[in-house]
């Protein structure tokens, strides 16, 4: 099983590469079902994996001239508060036992991996559907909408602090609708705030668990490996196109942790 957790760590980087987002959603899921990592500590896991990935994936956007600073800065003050307040104080203070009725228990573990799959068919329709505005190259002035990118960055915060999911897929839309940002440069802009927020949201854990780094550095690789892998075929296919194929598998993936969670077990 460790293998195909292996492999899969690469697909993680091959989506983040080739798509811009995404490939974070994956994260949790490898760590929980191919490695056994429990939910809580898989979420903090997904953060380092996905922000130092995220990282690396930013230095070829950097050279082409890819990233927008003032916006990450801007989208990405909100959501790095979020993130960090969230790992620090909210998650910790999640009881191990939310509530129970009759036979049925919603533990802490259990309302994480919910969560999640609820998010994964959030993210599969974004990815599915068609958005004719992502493909509008936006010229002139730039102007900030502030008060909607303060609440979605806090919005995506939270969501990254809680189950350790980039957000790629709810960043990359909102740059471009709300920062008139070309595609391209949305992508490259997003992996920057990406691996800020999450490696700052990593080193805000409340200290629950003892992290194996070792273990963390080895699917770190992996997935670094996958996000060179995806950038090479990038130049060659259109990541768009191979998009609403991803978000189906996506789709598949939520749905089955759904009901494994909650009638497999």
């Amino acid at each position: 099983m460790e293998y195909i957790g292996y492999f899969a760590s690469i697909l993680i980087g091959v989506a983040l590469g080739l798509i811009g987002g995404g490939g974070s959603i994956l994260t949790v899921p490898v760590l929980v079902y191919l490695f056994a990592v429990e939910p809580v500590l898989a979420t903090a896991y997904s953060l380092f994996i996905v922000g130092l990935t995220s990282a690396v994936g930013t230095v070829g956007y950097f050279k082409k001239g890819l990233v927008n600073i003032k916006t990450a800065i801007v989208f990405g003050i909100p959501s790095i508060i979020a993130v960090f307040t969230t790992r620090a104080y909210i998650v910790p203070a999640i009881p191990k036992e939310i509530f129970s009725t009759g036979s049925f228990t919603l533990t802490k573990d259990l309302f994480l991996m919910l969560l999640f799959a609820v998010i994964m068919v959030i993210a599969s329709y974004t990815m599915i559907k068609k958005d004719k505005k992502n493909t509008i190259e936006e010229t002139g002035e730039q102007k900030f909408n502030y008060p909607l990118i303060l609440i979605e960055g806090a919005i995506v915060g939270i969501i990254t602090g809680l189950v350790g999911a980039g957000g790629g897929f709810l960043i990359i839309p909102a740059l471009v609708i709300l920062s008139k940002l070309p595609m391209k440069e949305a992508v490259g802009t997003s992996l920057v705030i990406i691996a800020a927020k999450s490696l700052i949201g990593f080193f805000g854990e409340g200290g629950e668990s003892i992290i194996d780094w070792q273990f963390l550095f080895i699917i770190s690789a992996f997935a670094i490996i996958g996000i060179f892998i995806g950038t090479a075929i990038s130049k060659k296919i259109d990541g768009n196109k191979l998009k609403p194929a991803f978000g189906w598998f996506v789709l598949v993936m939520g749905i089955y942790i759904i009901t494994k969670e909650l009638f497999l077990k």
